[in-house]
């Protein structure tokens, strides 16, 4: 699943026009780190299965010979299809809750200072997701599908790093 799924980020970027292989790790990273993280490897890998299957193709060659890719028609096909017929893996896998699993090994203080950090990156992350948000508001990113549908990408964020937020000041409490 992690293959096909980095599959079709790949597919949904070279969408937006062509790039490179490092503009893809760097918009990846940008866009979707937080929720599916991809490693340079792993992308180039993936590019290379995605020409070999005549779903994106050699745009331009550049200085170094760093190749831009764009999506081939078969490739708009096959990532419209995967948003349209796939069924949706709505496995979450969220380390934090792994570990909460086996708190019971920590010391209350260890755990106290465990849970604050928590808090305080939960609730940073979506503060920043909200800061951006508001600029996709104000329209600072332009109109446009693509900004609503990154908006409504945002908004999800925010609350689910909301919502662990205030799951780890509950469970400070506990």
């Amino acid at each position: 699943m992690v293959c096909m799924s980095l599959r079709y980020g790949l597919l949904g970027l070279l969408a937006e026009g062509p790039a490179s292989g490092y503009d893809l790790s760097r918009r990846f990273q940008e866009l979707l780190g937080s929720i599916w993280p991809a490693q340079h490897p792993q992308i180039y890998a993936e590019l290379g299965r995605l020409a070999g299957a005549g779903l994106i193709e050699v745009d331009s060659t550049g200085p170094r010979q760093r190749k831009a890719y764009r999506i081939t028609d078969a490739g708009l096909a096959e990532v419209r299809g995967w948003l349209r017929d796939q069924p949706v893996d709505h496995t979450m896998r969220v380390e934090s809750l792994l570990r909460a699993v086996f708190f019971w090994l920590m010391t209350d203080d260890e755990l106290a200072a465990h849970l604050e950090r928590e808090r305080e990156f939960f609730a940073s992350t979506a503060a920043a997701l909200r800061s951006l948000a508001e600029a996709k508001d104000r329209g600072d990113f332009g109109t446009g599908p693509q900004v609503r549908a990154l908006r409504i990408t945002a908004e999800a964020g925010i609350r689910m790093y909301e919502a662990l937020a205030s799951w780890a000041e509950w469970a400070e409490s506990q």
